[in-house]
């Protein structure tokens, strides 16, 4: 079963579900086959069926689900350590509220994006069907006028006459073309690193994805601490499941400093960009936490703390973006009107004359 995964939803319902039945009394193998019995997908009832075959036949909790792959190794800590201080259930719980913080921050990272992404796509179709089927007429009848036209509506000529002849290939490679930059700038694994510094740089994005991943630094890092996850191992999971190269780095530096026996306070002093990162408030905070033995609970409130502020600027952004935007729409629909009056206006100033 080594690489197969299930959907994000899959997993929160076997661990909810697990939860839910051994706290009833359930023991754990009546437990699987009770989940399995409601699971409809045909590769997680595979799981579940190797899980059972190897629990059965005396093999850990822990070594069973890390034999599936359906876990991420920081959750196989959690339940490693769950299973050897007999907090197997409580652990648990935390994964389980750990995976729905975290598809609560993607999901509210993906809301944020849409409104603009919506915005441009409507105004991109709209620009298209413009440029294809009226730019061409346009340039037809500015053609057979014996004016000199401006330079502005001579591009606009040019545009139309171009997608007149070649529109029906044109068309289609520009938006092979966009949707392939889309790709390598915020999806492809080696580039993607630039589409999100993009993002990180654009006014109100950024500070919605810094709030978000504060928020996931402090409940990750202060749950994970308390359930007693050694520190480095902390670390490790927060570096290989942060989804901005950024983060990455920075836990990477912070992971190689805390092995050499540094504290938090001569790591944030070393890394040149952590201001952008985490606000030096938030690194007193950590500093503190880490010197009166309390960085759980420090951490635990960071992520209370940002996880507030997220749900407002959620909201807010599309009250950020929606000037720009319109600016941009704007501007683009005053360029073709002024190209396409100021010839007129020379031509009823010439019938004048």
């Amino acid at each position: 079963m080594k690489g197969t995964f299930g959907t994000s939803k899959e997993r929160e319902y076997f661990v909810e579900n697990l939860v839910m039945l051994c706290e009833a009394g359930m023991d754990i193998l009546s437990a699987l086959e009770s989940i399995s019995s409601d699971i409809r997908s045909k590769r997680m009832k595979e799981i579940l069926h190797a899980l059972k075959k190897s629990i059965s036949e005396g093999e850990p909790i822990h070594r069973a689900l890390e034999e599936t792959n359906l876990f991420k190794p920081h959750i196989i800590s959690l339940i490693r350590l769950g299973e050897k201080s007999g907090k197997l259930f409580e652990n648990l719980t935390i994964v389980a509220t750990q995976q729905k913080k975290e598809r609560a921050f993607h999901g509210k990272l993906t809301s944020a994006l849409m409104y603009p992404i919506f915005i441009f796509s409507i105004s991109g179709i709209v620009g298209v069907a413009v440029a294809w089927f009226i730019l061409p007429n346009l340039a037809n009848v500015f053609a057979q006028l014996k004016l000199e036209l401006p330079l502005m509506t001579r591009v606009l000529i040019g545009i139309g006459s171009f997608l007149g002849h070649y529109g029906i290939v044109a068309i289609p490679l520009f938006v092979a073309l966009l949707i392939g930059m889309v790709y390598l700038l915020f999806f492809y694994p080696k580039t993607k690193a630039v589409g999100q510094f993009l993002i990180f740089r654009f006014p109100g994005l950024g500070t919605m994805v810094q709030e978000v991943e504060l928020a996931r630094i402090g409940y990750v890092f202060g749950s994970m601490l308390q359930a007693g996850v050694p520190i480095l191992d902390t670390i490790a999971s927060l570096r290989d499941t942060a989804p901005f190269y950024m983060y990455k780095k920075f836990y990477s530096k912070l992971y190689l400093s805390i092995e050499q026996g540094h504290s938090f306070q001569k790591t944030f002093l070393s890394y040149q960009k952590i201001n952008a990162l985490i606000p030096t408030p938030i690194q007193q905070m950590i500093v503190a936490g880490e010197q009166s033995g309390r960085l759980p609970e420090t951490f635990l409130r960071i992520g209370e703390i940002f996880e507030d502020k997220t749900e407002g600027t959620t909201k807010n952004i599309a009250v950020i973006l929606e000037p720009i935007l319109l600016f941009i729409v704007w501007a683009a629909v005053i360029g073709v009107a002024m190209a396409v009056i100021l010839p007129i206006y020379s031509l009823i100033g010439g019938l004048n004359r």
